[in-house]
Order: structure tokens, then sequence, then C-alpha cells
């Protein structure tokens, strides 16, 4: 999985800078950004029941085969559609492959062990969300074109698919499935009477909401202001560097905070913080703190969500539910870019990352009703 995120985190870069050589319209560049969410959404919670049948292992693989496939398209087809098409398959071999692996990791443990596998599974992600960026702006700059980062792209997801072959135990094993507990009237009851649940996708919705409006528009405001691709590499690479740096502590600052319902809401708003001024500010260093506030806020709420939700339901029931909440997370990657992009052209960056930010912070009110209202 951290090659699978090496690969998915270089197109943060790639993608924008390639969009933008194609001369793409900001409303074009939503589309492009959104699509990876668009296949997710229908499809999130069937796909439950796939990885639950298959196994973790063989769901890897055929994500990572997927997304290779994906990238090559772009390669293929070098256009606006070409793009567009590509995207829609890395989207749903992403998404795939982390519910596979999530379903794994939460098989694992539950309670403190289930928060500090989750914080060691989470903090791997973002290792390689790190070096993703780092190693696509460095080719692009060095070859001047994006081509040899989408090579790379290749053969990460042909690296991640040999290693998942090393995937041992209940990775191994598919089990039966019944709709009962699995189709979309089983989880839309789950979200209906399981708290934890509920919290889980909340707060990964505003999460997700920070991430992709975040790292769908960053490289190109900081492309509008003359700053280079590696410059632009390193300042997306921070987020990912602070979500890296807090997950292996997550069960400790949960001690430390209190509880999980004040990690939720001091996640919120740090991400509220860092995605509201980023459009306002032009210097290289407050860009890269407020970076590393939208950061924090995921790290600490990605896999507290995923403990929320795996800690709610049974062994049957948790590919299913895990599907639900990436459906809940894909639909919000999927209108993100669309209504941030829309403000954009409409207003600039300075109001659609305030207007982002404002988003995310009526996110964090609503969690704190929820959450004071039912408990975590």
């Amino acid at each position: 999985m951290t090659a699978a995120f090496v690969a998915q985190a270089m197109l943060l870069v790639a993608i924008p800078v390639y969009a933008l050589d194609l001369d793409a319209s900001p409303l074009e560049l939503g589309a492009i950004f959104a699509a990876p969410a668009v296949l997710p959404l229908f499809f999130a919670i069937p796909m439950g029941g796939f990885v639950t049948r298959r196994g973790g292992r063989l769901s890897i693989i055929v994500g990572a085969l997927i997304a290779a496939l994906g990238v090559c398209l772009i390669l293929l087809f070098p256009s606006i559609i070409g793009l567009f098409a590509a995207q829609l398959l890395i989207g749903i071999a992403q998404m795939q492959m982390v519910l596979a692996a999530q379903t794994v990791v939460s098989s694992l443990g539950t309670g403190k062990t289930l928060e500090n596998y989750f914080g060691w599974y989470t903090t791997w992600l973002s290792g390689g969300q790190v070096l993703g960026p780092l190693l696509a702006g460095g080719l692009i700059d060095l070859y001047g074109t994006p081509e040899p980062a989408f090579y790379a792209m290749v053969l990460l997801s042909l690296i991640g698919a040999f290693l998942a072959l090393g995937l041992v135990g209940d990775a191994r094993q598919g089990r039966t499935t019944n709709r009962a507990v699995s189709g979309f009237r089983a989880q839309g009851r789950l979200l209906k009477t399981s708290r934890g649940v509920q919290v889980s996708i909340a707060v990964t919705m505003a999460a997700m909401f920070a991430l992709t409006a975040h790292g769908s528009y960053l490289p190109v405001y900081l492309d509008g202001l003359g700053m280079g691709a590696s410059t632009i590499g390193v300042l997306v690479s921070l987020r990912a560097i602070a979500s890296m740096l807090v997950r292996p502590f997550t069960s400790r600052i949960i001690s430390i905070l209190g509880g999980r319902e004040t990690t939720v809401l001091v996640s919120v708003a740090a991400m509220t913080v860092g995605l509201a001024f980023t459009g306002s500010v032009h210097t290289v260093v407050i860009l890269g703190i407020l970076s590393a506030l939208v950061g924090i806020g995921a790290g600490l709420s990605q896999p507290l969500s995923m403990v929320l939700l795996a800690e709610s339901v049974n062994s049957e029931q948790r590919s299913g539910a895990l599907g639900m909440r990436l459906m809940g997370n894909r639909a919000v990657k999927l209108v993100a870019p669309l209504v941030f992009g829309a403000v954009f052209a409409a207003a600039g960056f300075g109001v659609a990352f305030m207007v982002g930010g404002v988003i995310v912070g009526v996110c964090g009110v609503l969690l704190f009703w929820i959450v004071r209202r039912l408990g975590v």
C-alpha cells in the first residue's frame, strides 16, 4: 500500500501540471480532479462484498493492476478526455486497494491495539504521500515534462501488486457473504442505528473535503504564483509529513486530549484553519505551516474514524461498512473539486479556499453536536 500511495501522491503534482499543459479550464480541472470519485460512489458497497468474498490479497493485486492500466491511458491518450478516463480507472483501483487493506488491518485487534495498528498503517501511507510529490516534482523538473513521472507510477503500481503476493493469514481467505448484512439496505440500517458509524462517516467526510480541496488546487495555486514543480512537491509533501509524524502517536494523543470526542474536534479545527487561509498568503513558509495544519488534522481524524467504525460493527459487516465509509468519502471527493472549481472561477483562489475552510468548519460544528448528543 505504501508503493500504491507513492504512485497516487505523484498524481497530485503530475495531473495538475499535465492538465495545465493541455490548457484545461478551471471547470475542466474540477472535472478531472473529481473523476476518481465517480465510480467508487456507486461501487464502494458492492466492492466491500467482493473484498469479503475474495480476500484482501487478491483485491489489492487486482486494484494495483487496474491503477497501472489507468496511468497507461494518460500516456496513450494525451488529452483532457484521456486524463478524465484515466482518473476514473485510478479512482476505482485506489478504492478497491484501500478497502481491502483497511479490512485486513481492522481484523487484527480492538481498543488501543487497533488505534495503534491503524496509526502505523496510516503512517506508512503518509510516507508514500510524502515521497510521491517529491518524486513527481523532481522528475518533472529534471525532464521538463510529466511523462517520466507517469512511467514511474506504472512501475510502482506493478511493484505494489508483486509485494501483495506476500500477504498471509486472513488476507488470503475469502468468506461467503449475506446481502442481509452487506447490501445497500443493510448499510442504510447500520448508518441509522450505529452512533460509531455515524461519527466515523461524518469526520471522514469533513477531512476528505479539506484534503481534496487542498490537494487538488494547491498545486494550481502555487503554479499561478510562479513556483517550480519541486517547490510545489515540497509544499504538497509537508501535509503528508505532518500526518505521518502524528499518526504513530494517535492513541497517546487521544489520551492527552481527553478522549476521542475532543480529538475529533481538534482535528477538524486544524483542517479548517489550514484550508481557509491558504489562498490569502504567498510566502512559502506560511503556506508550509498551513499545509502542516491540514496534515495534522487529517493525520488524527482518518485513523480515528477507521477505529470508530471497526469497533462499531461485527466482522461480517466490516467490509460493507468500510465500503459505506468510502462511498461517503468519494462522494465528497466528487463534489469538492467541482464546488471549489466553480468558486475559484467566479471569485479567485482567496475566496475559494476561505469558502472551503468555512464548509469544513460547519462540518465541525455538526460533529460537535453529534458527539455531544450521542457520545463517542
